[in-house]
């Protein structure tokens, strides 16, 4: 079984490889014209600004971070000294994620504009291997973390016996996912309040007030809006999706070390090295499910659809049935019990993204009636979109509902057999690695959006052949639904990785107790030896249940937190985004020549603007989802905490769908009137349509996709704070 661990780190070279195989092959096309050049020129430099000034923010809120950690484990001995270094080198690795993807975009958008003036399978294929850098660097990156956490822990840590050893081994790695989750945090809010204030500033005043097109050079925030795309969509969701990835899988291993405590070491490594080996397995299904992906010239929206499904649907059924063969391979008496558990989280993931596209695709009839409702104005499309939202949060709430049942039930009595509570868990958490497994291949169809947008925009304003553009534009649509996609995915994961989460904070609890000298529970009339109390005798111990009023008050207080976080993140958008349009309608006003054509608008203002504003609104969201749980942890212990951690993943799930689906949506309606339906382009209904789409932009990019991060970083804090919780009560 050791030797099968090396297959991990095998994999993370080879996914890492061939990221740099596909950004190499992608830089040796052609950028286009002089004027194509200089436009991504100004991208680049953009976006890199941005991602300095961003990481300076970081850099601090790291450091204080590392120093309040260090007290806790070399001042009071309430945590494991090795947590300081497992926390920055998480952040490290998902920063690090980010830069990549991003810089790999700035360099593919005006090469996919070049390819795509050649034919549009050219154009896919540049966008969507260069997407695939970022989702290979992603999953890359994660394994190769994970991969010398454990090495190195496993050769200094060493507790009275060998299974506590794999215990603490695996709860401190979970350290590591709170570095990542909070820099994720960070990009995704800070570049989601970025692109989005330049988004709404170009809409309002260039396709509104102005009359002009999209992407059109002749507006001041056009540079800015693209220079979002990256920083947002890209860094950002490279950041996300890195915890996402590696939450997953050190969830597992935790969860594995304490459910099978009882059974051996030789157990307990099996569980531990599953959920690695799936994810290794994963990447190179996920290499060759990018190969698979191709289409035809004149394909139609529904053509491109098929063609990505293609390769991700290749990848899934691949890892679907090999996952029999790790877990037959590993030596589990119930191995294809397990599988069936890896099963449910990859149909779930499928249902979930099948879901997603039905709502948020103008293939489909939602997306179609909700561009009808523009015929009657902006408020008539508010009010479809935000009912679309609504109703589309059914069919992923019953389909992780079904998963946990199914997954669970796999791994116990449910179903077949008998197994503990823990092991039940177990499964859930299994099903959240299956969900992601194929990372490498879903982020590239994600990351593929804002490449293809930014296309578009370098050949609006290069002044391309509009044949070029129309080209682009059915990338981007695309874009639009695998970026809802992906966003699905990422949200879905985050509900069966929280799950486990919550099993994995019982587990800290218990290590705290022993931090603190107790040996011995007392729980009911029984006597119960710290290290072998199980989840159920924790869970006595503290009175968590509903009953329990500080249980209630932590499920309305993480409930609130959902909402509070998404009010703040919205109305941090809404002011940078006033700026931008005052900025925007200045330069109409005071420089004539620039609707004429005669003269260059000032695009680094607008820049300027949406780095200032970014910087500066970012901060006060993210520290709260830190604060937070720090705060319940010390006044309400254990089991407030839960019930924090239980409220913030109902009301976040549920909220991040709708937030997703719905922006989606406006976005996607937007562009099939431009198709020529409805009047087509500036006619009333297209009018109403960006009001749509302006209203959802901040739904679908800033507030929505980062509370999956939210939900997880509250846990990894809670989990990270166990020692403390612990202390005071």
């Amino acid at each position: 079984m050791t030797s099968l661990f090396y297959f991990v780190p095998a994999a993370s070279v080879v996914a890492l490889f061939f990221a740099w195989w596909f950004f190499h092959r992608m830089m040796k096309e052609s950028e286009g014209t002089p004027t194509m050049k200089e436009i991504a020129q100004y991208v680049r430099e953009g976006a890199m600004a941005y991602l300095k000034q961003q990481y300076k923010v970081v850099v601090i809120v790291f450091a204080v971070l590392a120093v309040l950690f260090a007290v806790l484990a070399y001042g009071f001995g309430v945590q494991n000294p090795w947590v300081p270094f497992a926390f920055l080198t998480g952040g490290f690795f998902s920063g690090l994620a980010g830069f990549v993807g991003m810089k790999t975009a700035t360099y593919a958008s005006a090469r996919t504009a070049h390819a795509t003036s050649r034919s549009l399978n050219a154009g896919l294929k540049v966008a969507f291997r260069s997407g695939a850098v970022m989702g290979l660097t992603v999953v890359g990156l994660g394994l190769l973390d994970i991969s010398i956490w454990w090495l190195i822990l496993r050769a200094f840590v060493h507790e009275a016996s060998d299974a506590q050893t794999l215990v603490v081994i695996t709860t401190t790695m979970l350290t590591f996912g709170m570095g990542a989750s909070t820099q994720a945090l960070f990009a995704r809010v800070g570049g989601g309040i970025y692109t989005k204030a330049a988004d709404v500033g170009a809409d309002i005043v260039g396709k509104v007030e102005q009359d002009i097109p999209e992407d059109d050079p002749r507006n001041p925030a056009t540079i800015a809006d693209n220079v979002g795309d990256n920083v947002g969509d890209v860094a950002g969701m490279g950041a996300d999706l890195y915890e996402s990835y590696c939450g997953s899988i050190l969830a597992t291993m935790a969860l594995g070390a304490s459910a099978f405590f009882a059974d051996g070491t030789a157990v307990q490594l099996r569980a531990i090295l599953a959920p690695m080996l799936i994810a290794a397995l994963g990447v190179v299904l996920s290499i060759l499910g990018i190969y698979a992906v191709r289409t035809r010239e004149g394909a139609s929206l529904d053509d491109l659809l098929k063609s990505l499904s293609v390769g991700t649907n290749l990848s899934a059924v691949l890892i679907a049935v090999l996952s029999f063969g790790v877990f037959w391979l590993l030596g589990f008496p119930n191995w294809w019990k397990l599988a069936l558990s890896v099963l449910s989280g990859l149909g779930a993931g499928v249902i979930i993204g099948k879901a997603t596209e039905y709502y948020t695709s103008h293939s489909y009839r939602p997306t179609r009636k909700l561009a009808e409702s523009a015929q009657t104005g902006s408020a008539t499309v508010i009010i479809h979109g935000v009912g679309l939202g609504m109703v589309s949060t059914a069919i992923p709430v019953v389909t992780i509902a079904a998963a946990i049942l199914l997954s669970y039930g796999f791994a116990t009595d449910f179903v077949f057999g008998s197994a503990t509570l823990s092991q039940g868990l177990y499964g859930i958490s299994i099903a959240a690695v299956g969900m992601l497994s194929t990372l490498g291949i879903t982020l590239a169809t994600d990351a593929y959006g804002p490449i293809a947008d930014n296309a578009g925009g370098n050949a609006q304003m290069s002044e391309l052949d509009p044949a070029v553009r129309e080209k682009t534009d059915v990338l981007d649509a695309l874009g639009n639904t695998t970026a809802a996609t992906g966003k699905g995915f990422a949200i879905g994961s985050a509900a069966l990785t929280a799950l486990a989460l919550l099993a994995s904070y019982i587990e800290e609890i218990k290590i705290g107790l022993g931090h603190v000298g107790k040996t011995v529970l007392q729980v009911g009339d029984r006597s119960v030896e710290t290290v072998r109390a199980t989840i159920t005798d924790i869970v006595n111990y503290y009175d968590i249940s509903l009953m329990n009023p500080k249980v209630l008050v932590g499920v309305f207080i993480g409930s609130m937190m959902a909402f509070l976080f998404c009010g703040l993140t919205m109305n941090a958008v809404g002011r940078a985004a006033e700026k931008m349009v005052v900025e925007v309608r200045r330069q109409f006003r005071e420089m004539a020549g620039i609707l004429e054509g005669k003269q260059r608008p000032d695009y680094t203002s607008c820049v300027r603007i949406s780095t200032k504003a970014a910087q500066q609104e970012m901060v006060f969201p993210s520290l709260l989802a830190i604060i937070v749980p720090m705060l319940v942890g010390i006044l309400l212990g254990p089991a407030g905490v839960i019930g924090l951690l239980a409220g913030g993943l109902g009301a976040g799930f549920v909220l991040a769908i709708f937030l997703a689906n719905s922006g989606g949506a406006w976005d996607n309606a937007k562009k099939y009137v431009e198709e020529g339906h409805h009047g087509g382009k500036n006619s009333p209904a297209h009018k109403a349509t960006i009001v749509g789409d302006t209203v959802g932009d901040p739904f679908k990019d800033t507030s929505g996709p980062s509370l999956n991060i939210l939900i997880k970083l509250m846990s990894m804090v809670s989990i990270v704070m166990a020692g403390l919780t612990v202390m005071l009560h």
